[in-house]
């Protein structure tokens, strides 16, 4: 039989604490992406100048290669439109390759083509342009880069206080599913991970699968990640 509190003693609510741990957890995993842009964010900013190029950037590369891997799938800086005195429009990204070489992502960036890729459209340009310190968007499936469920996480990179493009890293679902699972099977109820938008990004029950969107169904309570664009939610 449950002994009754002793007078000034906390209760813990049965699962609490598993659910702390997996918020403490998670929160660690996706500040390693975010340190990953911050280095990104300040190689870039001190190359900026009056008459940045696209050779300028290539100084990043040695930097970006280090980044791949584990979670992260592609990372790279793409350029506020006009920032470049030879290239009006510009990505400097590169992919994993687990059979060699990173491979640099190439697409028309000639605004005359029909082929023509405006990425200031996407949520992960437009959130850092706005103001947002951090953003994460997805699930989706990427398309236009590799065809995988993926997350794309950036912040803005900034120089003498304005705005010239923005860092940013590619995460394959499978494989933040892969570094969340046995945190997500440590809960004892039914979890699972959204981001801001409320899309289910990983999760320990069949019930909500990745993609599928969390309204704030009642018998669930949302923890948030910190000041993460994520949290964990668990039923109540």
């Amino acid at each position: 039989m449950p002994q009754p509190a002793t007078p000034g003693t906390a209760v813990t609510a049965p699962g609490t604490a598993p659910v702390m741990g997996a918020v403490a957890r998670l929160r660690e995993t996706v500040e390693g992406v975010f340190a990953v842009l911050d280095d990104v964010r300040d190689r870039t900013a001190a190359l900026a100048g009056t008459s940045l190029t696209k050779a300028d950037l290539t100084a990043l590369r040695p930097a970006l290669f280090g980044h791949l891997g584990g979670l992260v799938a592609g990372v790279g800086f793409i350029a506020a439109p006009g920032l470049l005195i030879d290239a009006p429009w510009y990505l400097e990204w590169w992919q994993d390759d687990p059979a060699g070489a990173p491979v640099q992502l190439l697409r028309d960036l000639d605004p005359a083509s029909s082929a023509f890729y405006d990425y200031t459209h996407w949520d992960w340009y437009a959130g850092p342009r706005q103001g947002a310190e951090r953003t994460i968007c997805g699930p989706y499936v990427d398309y236009l880069c590799t065809d995988e469920y993926s997350l794309t996480l950036s912040v803005p990179v900034t120089a003498g206080g304005a705005f010239i493009g923005v860092a940013a890293a590619d995460v394959f679902v499978r494989r933040f599913e892969q570094a969340s699972g046995p945190v997500l099977r440590g809960i004892p109820v039914p979890a699972f991970v959204i981001s801001a938008a409320g899309r289910v990004v990983a999760s320990n029950t069949a019930k909500w699968i990745g993609g599928s969107v969390f309204r704030g169904e009642a018998g669930f309570t949302v923890h948030p990640c910190g000041d993460l664009p994520l949290s964990l939610v668990a039923a109540s």
